[in-house]
């Protein structure tokens, strides 16, 4: 199995062997259900349906309480296909927290806190003017020159300029699994992952 689905609980610290504390994103990765097995011949393509977190039955559709009643589970929030996956997986199987044990490190998908319109500054790091003074009057955070005006008399696409920031899926790779708790299915990585308390993550071998 490459993944499961979880949710940010919050960051920690714990200290490492040689005495260095390391900051750490304690996730709560599972336990998900198989809702749907996909096949070629079917589905044209191969992949495995998986379902996290409770969801009550009167915010649940009919056609979507009839999916969950086939894999014999009650209605979730949040479903996510994976097509890389090797062991033979059933309808209704339930995958916990465990697949990870044998992991040094994982990658980590999210959604990134968002942060509204926000200057150059602040999205793109843009230094701004260095010396606030001779004649500087309120230009000390503008972006500067967006092209040349007689040639070709247009902006460029993808220049960097203000605009809505954040609210993006962000791929956080190669995050080293520090310890995993099998019984209440968390996974404590180091560093930081995408997204606020509570929010929904994609955790990948």
């Amino acid at each position: 199995m490459p993944g499961l689905i979880g949710k940010k609980i919050g960051m920690t610290s714990v200290f490492s062997a040689d005495g260095k504390n390391i900051p750490c994103t304690v996730i709560e990765a599972g336990p998900c259900v198989v809702t749907q097995v996909k096949t070629a011949d079917k589905d044209g393509y191969n992949a495995l349906q998986i379902a996290y977190d409770e969801k009550k039955e009167k915010n649940t559709t009919k056609a979507m309480l009839g999916h969950f009643k086939k894999a014999k589970t009650s209605p979730k929030k949040r479903i996510f296909e994976f097509s890389d996956y090797k062991d033979d997986w059933k309808l209704g199987d339930t995958i916990t927290v465990d697949i990870f044990k044998d992991d040094v490190y994982v990658d980590v998908v999210g959604i990134s806190k968002g942060k509204g319109f926000q200057g150059v500054v602040k999205r793109y790091n843009f230094r701004g003017v260095n010396d606030a003074t001779h004649g500087q009057h309120n230009r000390l955070r503008a972006p500067g020159s967006l092209g040349a005006s007689s040639y070709p008399s247009r902006v460029f696409k993808g220049m960097r300029m203000a605009g809505q920031t954040g609210n993006v899926r962000v791929k956080v790779t190669n995050l080293q699994v520090i310890k995993i708790d099998v019984e209440k299915n968390l996974i404590i990585v180091k560093g930081s992952v995408p997204g606020s308390k509570g929010s929904y993550l994609i955790v990948e071998k």
